[in-house]
């Protein structure tokens, strides 16, 4: 039941109780207890819908839902729509680590005369105990199974379905780190044997009993007095379980065969041949309907033992579906988690006519005796049949979710914070702490983060600098822009990326699609959409840098988002093979943009070209003064080589820095020689160069992610570009865009032309410069 009481009016929740969702039956890893306040709601909401609050705190709070104001390092100018009575703490766990839960097991009072347990596994970590299959529930429901021990040995279990009993496990050598083995325990009823990579390696007597006992059939997992424990940090490959012993040229056979042929026969009681790659189903061959379910969304499409991701050509036309060598194999992660399954412990209807734009649930408390704040950020749309705005704004929400790094990080006592690609500090060291930056604690590559969990990073005043900088490149990004057109007397709607993403449809009202910020991950569909949008005669100004550079996707109902990063590029991940940057969501190709299939540049006219510090920011050089851009309705007032998108006195805020784009032609011309299968496209047609920004010595790319050297010290390109394919694009090619149009009238006065000449004017008399 929900405890509810009325505030402002308004009925609120305050906590949960006893609220258990049909998931939650489900087996979960050891809770993990989190020090601290931590909260997420949903990251979109429409005007006139409930949103859900989830909070952990081990600490008293307050919580207010603010809509954010034009102050945008004040939390003052915030409009206060709620603010709840203190809570008390309220303590929720996370249960991170996945394994598979197979839900028909191994009869547990049934004798075993003969057993089998194969598998094929590539360890990502030797130090720690690990368990590949069976059935265990350390200390007292101990039947049979395959591990690994803290020194990274494998272990074969024997036992009667009772108390454990460490005499009874048969050790092998310590197993290769990173490296494909097979593994096969052996039991005759007489004699126990462990092979490695088709060789004896141990071998033990042992008369029995063997029974399976009351725990349950795990893979990549076992118990510990219920929860799963000792979680797999590694890949598993066609796991089995054999009613009899395999004879020593079966083994061998097994081996050779590198997990491509699933077993079969009268004595398989389960095979896993994971040919699924995608989903959380994992059908069993055998006949008998041990099928598993995946738990915390293991990653699929990293192929099997027989396969060499690395052995893929990065350009060509390589189908993972068509290779028949390729494999299958489920990587296992003891901090997988993406969605914290907390209950709801405060809920608030959103007026209906609340104001399209970015809003925070914000917690206010005390930790270590010291006051601090914590932020929920969420995106609200207008109300559903509420008359449409001429703009739309986008928020990069995916961006901000791919820099999710540390969710459950501390709180800060600083308004500000500085939040880089690692995140900041962890509330504990082995809490979960991956995102498209940061890899798994034991190396996995990662490529999923988890739409229902905290995202601190999107703070309103989360930071890319020191504080003396200012600079932020995600949610904090978008809000100049955004308080410059409402000063402005512009009327805007706000979607997320998933809203594009799910929806194309909802551009369609719209005279100008505003993309804001870091919009640096997008998907197929948002792609698409855009293009659609486009081509029948949309008009587009994008005020974003580093635009449209990686490929995301998302699950069936937007809870996970996926990206695979190639290991040759900065911002790839190590680990990550050219065989593996496939997406298990959708099975296409992911990584770059611009290798996908879907280049920024045939979009929006711009591409990325590097990566550097915003403390070397500079200003837009006019290119082309007569630009009707520059001219009409108001003339901006700069002659050509004259300089704007700064602040008045030549300090910071600056315009031109941090991760800019610019046009193919100069990529081309950075880009020496071609790779082998690669193609260099032309520039399409009619974009025109009005300004650009000069950085000499900052970092750059060629067109293929090679570093270069700068020609005449271009490093940025402001565009307008009528698309012969149709639609209109405005796009000044730099993150910070929107923190120099803060602050340079003559920046404002181009971009209310750029609006006028989109068919959209000012609803009042402009309002002065942004505080």
């Amino acid at each position: 039941m929900l405890s509810q009481l009325r505030c402002n009016g308004i009925a609120v929740c305050l906590v949960a109780v006893g609220v258990v969702r049909a998931e939650d039956a489900l087996p979960l890893p050891r809770p993990m207890p989190l020090e601290g306040l931590h909260a997420y709601s949903e990251k979109v909401i429409s005007a006139g819908d409930t949103i859900h609050f989830r909070v952990s705190s081990t600490v008293p709070y307050e919580l207010s839902i603010c809509r954010l104001g034009h102050a945008v390092d004040d939390p003052a100018s915030d409009e206060v729509l709620v603010t709840f009575p203190e809570a008390p703490p309220v303590s929720q766990p996370i249960h991170p680590g996945s394994f598979v839960h197979v839900e028909r097991f191994l009869a547990p009072e049934q004798d075993i005369t003969a057993l089998t347990l194969e598998c094929w596994v590539r360890p990502w970590r030797l130090n720690a105990w690990q368990s590949l299959l069976g059935q265990h529930n350390y200390p007292a429901a101990c039947g049979y199974g395959l591990g690994l021990d803290a020194e990274g040995r494998v272990h074969f279990y024997l036992g009667d379905g009772g108390t454990y009993r460490p005499e009874q496990a048969l050790p092998g050598p310590v197993l290769a780190h990173r490296q494909w083995q097979h593994v096969v325990g052996t039991w005759d009823g007489v004699t126990k044997t462990l092979w490695v990579n088709g060789q004896l390696v141990a071998q033990d007597k042992y008369a029995g009993p063997v029974r399976a006992g009351t725990a349950p059939l795990w893979l990549g997992a076992c118990g510990h007095d219920g929860p799963a424990v000792n979680i797999l940090d590694g890949d598993l490959a066609m796991p089995v379980i054999y009613s009899r012993a395999l004879a020593a040229d079966e083994i061998v056979a097994r081996y050779h065969d590198q997990a491509l042929t699933p077993a079969a026969g009268a004595d398989v009681l389960a095979c896993w041949p994971l040919t699924e790659e995608r989903g959380d189903h994992v059908a069993d061959a055998s006949g008998h309907a041990r099928h598993g379910r995946i738990i915390n969304a293991a990653t699929w499409m990293i192929g099997g033992p027989s396969f060499d991701g690395s052995q893929v050509p990065r350009f060509g036309d390589y189908e993972p579906s068509q290779d028949r060598r390729r494999g299958h194999g489920l990587r296992f992660a003891a901090d997988d988690l993406y969605d914290c399954r907390w209950q709801v412990t405060h809920e608030y209807t959103i007026p209906a006519t609340a104001k399209p734009g970015l809003y925070v649930g914000r917690f206010r408390f005390s930790l270590d005796g010291q006051p601090r704040l914590y932020h929920a950020t969420f995106v609200v749309r207008r109300a559903s049949g509420a008359p449409r705005a001429p703009l739309l704004v986008i928020a990069a929400t995916s961006t901000w979710l791919a820099y999710q790094a540390t969710p459950f990080a501390i709180t800060p006592v600083a308004l500000h914070n500085f939040w880089d690609i690692a995140g900041i500090t962890n509330s504990r060291d082995d809490a979960p702490a991956h995102c498209m930056y940061r890899d798994h604690h034991a190396g996995q590559p990662a490529y999923k983060v988890g739409v229902h969990m905290p995202w601190p990073n999107a703070g309103p005043y989360v930071l890319y600098s020191a504080p003396s900088v200012g600079y932020s490149h995600l949610m904090r990004a978008e809000r100049f822009a955004l308080v410059w057109l409402e000063q402005n007397g512009y009327d805007y709607d706000m979607l997320s990326d998933l809203d594009i993403h799910r929806h194309p449809e909802l551009l369609d009202p719209y005279q100008v699609v505003l993309i804001n910020g870091h919009s640096e991950y997008w998907s197929r569909e948002e792609f698409d959409a855009i293009d659609r949008y486009l081509c029948r005669g949309g008009n587009v100004a994008v005020l974003s840098g580093n635009t449209l550079c990686w490929r995301v996707s998302y699950n069936e109902d937007g809870t996970i988002m996926e990206c695979r990063k190639l290991n040759a590029f900065a911002g790839g991940r190590p680990g990550c093979t050219m065989g593996e940057i496939w997406h298990s969501q959708d099975g296409r190709k992911g990584s770059l943009t611009r290798e996908c299939g879907m280049p920024a540049w045939q979009l929006l006219g711009l591409d990325s070209l590097g990566f550097w510090g915003a403390e070397s920011n500079a200003v837009y050089e006019v290119r082309e003064p007569g630009h009707v851009l520059f001219q009409q309705p108001e003339p901006v007032g700069l002659a050509a080589g004259e300089t704007f998108g700064g602040a008045p006195d030549g300090g910071l805020p600056k315009a031109v820095g941090h991760e800019p784009d610019v046009r193919l032609s100069l990529l081309r011309e950075l880009t020496v020689d071609v790779p082998p299968g690669a193609i260099l496209p032309e520039e399409p047609p009619g974009i025109v160069t009005i300004a650009e920004g000069k950085q000499p010595h900052a970092a750059a790319f060629d067109y293929f992610f090679r570093p270069v050297r700068l020609v005449d010290g271009v490093a940025c390109q402001m565009i307008y570009w009528e698309r012969p394919q149709g639609g209109r694009v405005f796009h000044t090619g730099s993150l910070g865009a929107g923190w120099g149009l803060s602050v340079d009238p003559r920046f404002q006065t181009l971009m209310r032309n750029v609006l006028a000449h989109f068919g959209i004017r000012q609803a009042t008399s402009p309002g002065g410069l942004v505080p």
